[in-house]
């Protein structure tokens, strides 16, 4: 019937079924699948061969790195350079050497990179040779106990443990350190040798900058006879006089949506408006002063006890960690900037980099305005470096200002002499500049590009967070002082912060903060002895420490001894946190060696009572295998603590001197022996 359909299966004839089987379509089928499998495996081969042959003849060496988006060589290549400077910074100097090391190899038929070697596949360096007249310069900072900055970790690691040949490399080295601080230039040393130890050719001498003193006369110094040296070994010819190159083209913008303006976020837009985890230094989480009070009890000088708010934040902090705070500068100054200036403060502007290759695009967070860019972007208050003061007496009329700025941004005796005493003994910074040479007018957006980005601040943190795991405490002595020229100088962020006082419950006062952590710590043993030497400020971190052990103690724990040696200058005037301490003191938590300099005609400060108690510190140090922990001034006080430390080793336990060295040295390698210190 023409409207019946028979199933499949029934329409399938006896003899069809016998011809073709269930396995017989199966061995079919997996003979395609197999032909299938060959034509395009076959196909490969050949596809893989003539690629394996393409990279042969273009890379005949197998270690030839692949250029890509973190290849430096690449960049070099494709732009014509031969100058690579990288810099390892934790606070923008470093960066800023390099910055002008790159911009200067020009004038010597060098055409230069700044790289941060975090960005970089560091490896390359076994091929830059391959570049005619390549040179790297290394500016690098040491910072804590010798150690590199956190964006030249992994390249310091791949030196320490690594073997490359670096044979051809031609290379300088420029470190950044303080000489109060026991581990000078450790970086620098260490890198400036292994480079060397790998093959590579220094080019000139290693040079060690002192931001103890004046690093930028030591860096001046140091270009002083790099150049030549440079020029030297590779039969170069400075090409003429040095000549003004602006870095950043300006856009003014003069209609933008305001909602595309960077209003002083770090990185992304909008990032204080819309937060997001996890919260670091690229991306700071707004943090809200829940406590601002005083805690010097008289006096004309004032410190801070902050708490900030970091719930929700999922940031953890351990005692002994830091906070990192992004300051804003004070608009009575950016005021006066942008008068001076003859400058619409409101201008929406983006500055763009000349150089395309340049991984650094701009300055600082564009489109914004120039008001922003001062307030919250640019360092207005500190010494103006010498290369700032170059390009500002091309904006000067008078002569006689003009000779001036010239012969101080010199590398003669004169120019230094001047510069060390009209700039950093005067600390003038920008505006007292323009102030006193009023013929000096340059262009905003020169200064915009001439300045430092402003820094965030860190500060030791005062609280446990076993107790207060949603708030970080700080301890700040507000910085305020009269200069030379009889002017008032102001801390950045502690002034900015002083007039934070959250009376009002309806408006918040918001910081983006960052949490970095420490190698400052607590023994893992809670019944490990401690002493903690911590006079004035110093005192912070171990506010933490105390807290915390408290806590343990009254949890039933064994805790060993907790002792503080504190000083300041009047018990009446600036002991800190005195009720607190008093009542650990009470509750059997803590031992307190007090130190109050000016309270007597003798002074007696930390160190006296240290010298005092040298049985105390063997007995804790020696025989109990206890930790010590030295936090604040790396310029005397530090320094006096380890000399006393290291005559009670040698006095009480019977050692030589160079004995007693060693221990001391062996408890700092076992981080029984911490500092936390600052000049």
């Amino acid at each position: 019937m023409a409207d019946k359909v028979e199933p499949v299966e029934a329409a399938v004839e006896p003899e069809a079924e016998a011809l073709f089987g269930l396995l017989d379509v199966v061995i079919l089928a997996a003979l395609a699948a197999f032909g299938i499998w060959w034509v395009m495996s076959n196909k490969k081969k050949q596809q893989e061969q003539a690629n394996a042959h393409k990279s042969y003849s273009l890379q005949p060496t197998s270690m030839a790195a692949a250029a890509t988006d973190n290849s430096f060589l690449k960049k070099l290549k494709t732009s014509g350079r031969s100058l690579v400077a990288f810099y390892g910074s934790q606070t923008g100097t470093a960066e800023e050497f390099a910055g002008r090391l790159a911009k200067e190899g020009i004038r010597y038929q060098l055409k230069g990179m700044v790289a941060d070697p975090e960005e970089y596949d560091m490896e390359e360096l076994v091929n830059l040779k391959d570049i005619p007249n390549s040179l790297a310069v290394f500016c690098l900072a040491t910072y804590g106990e010798g150690d590199p900055t956190d964006n030249a970790m992994e390249f310091y690691e791949w030196l320490q443990n690594g073997d490359a040949n670096l044979t051809g490399l031609n290379y300088a080295v420029f470190g950044l350190g303080n000489k109060t601080y026991e581990h000078y230039n450790e970086v620098a040393v260490y890198v400036d040798k292994r480079l060397e130890e790998l093959g590579g050719t220094r080019v000139y001498c290693l040079g060690l900058g002192d931001d103890d003193a004046n690093i930028e006369d030591d860096f001046i110094t140091w270009k002083e006879g790099f150049w030549p040296a440079v020029c030297e070994h590779f039969g170069l010819e400075t090409m003429g006089e040095d000549v003004s190159v602006r870095q950043y083209k300006l856009t003014e913008h003069s209609e933008i949506n305001p909602d595309r303006l960077y209003t002083g976020e770090v990185a992304r837009l909008h990032s204080f408006a819309n937060q997001r985890p996890p919260f670091d230094a690229k991306n700071p989480f707004l943090g809200t002063i829940k406590v601002n009070r005083e805690l010097h009890k008289t006096g004309d000088r004032q410190c801070m006890h902050l708490e900030f708010d970091i719930e929700g934040s999922k940031m953890r902090y351990d005692a002994g960690d830091h906070i990192a705070l992004y300051p804003v500068n004070n608009s009575e100054i950016v005021n006066k900037l942008g008068k001076l200036l003859d400058a619409d403060l409101d201008t929406a502007i983006t500055l763009t980099n000349t150089d395309e290759e340049s991984s650094k695009k701009r300055p600082f967070p564009c489109p914004t305005t120039y008001r922003t860019a001062l307030t919250h972007y640019l360092d207005i208050t500190s010494n103006p470096r010498t290369h700032v003061l170059k390009e500002l007496a091309e904006y000067t009329k008078n002569n006689k200002e003009q000779e001036m700025l010239r012969l101080m941004a010199s590398t003669s005796p004169e120019g230094k002499a001047l510069y060390q005493d009209w700039i950093i003994q005067n600390n003038r910074n920008i505006l007292h500049i323009l102030e006193d040479l009023p013929s000096c007018k340059p262009e905003i957006d020169h200064v915009c590009e001439l300045l430092p980005r402003l820094q965030c601040r860190y500060y030791s943190i005062s609280s446990s967070p076993k107790l207060y795991p949603t708030t970080v405490h700080v301890t700040a002595v507000v910085v305020e002082y009269e200069t030379p020229t009889k002017r008032i100088n102001k801390g950045v962020a502690t002034t900015w912060l002083r007039d934070m006082k959250p009376v009002d419950p309806e408006k918040k006062f918001l910081v983006p903060v960052f949490i970095r952590k420490s190698q400052f710590r607590l023994p893992t043993r809670t019944q490990t002895p401690i002493i903690m030497i911590g006079p004035g400020t110093g005192l912070a971190p171990f506010r933490g420490f105390i807290q915390e052990r408290a806590l343990a103690k009254e949890e039933g724990k064994p805790v060993g001894e907790t002792i503080l040696y504190f000083g300041c200058r009047k018990k009446a005037e600036d002991y800190l946190y005195e009720e607190e301490l008093e009542d650990y003191v009470k509750k059997g938590a803590l031992k307190l060696h007090l130190a109050f300099s000016r309270d007597q005609a003798q002074k007696v400060y930390v160190t006296h009572k240290l010298n005092e108690n040298a049985d105390e510190i063997w007995r804790v140090l020696g025989e109990s295998n206890g930790h010590i922990y030295v936090c604040g001034d790396a310029r005397s006080m530090a320094k006096d603590v380890h000399n006393i430390i290291l005559k009670v080793v040698q006095e009480k336990g019977n050692m030589s001197e160079q004995e007693a060295i060693a221990y001391v040295k062996k408890m700092e390698a076992q981080k029984r022996y911490s500092t936390d210190v600052w000049s």
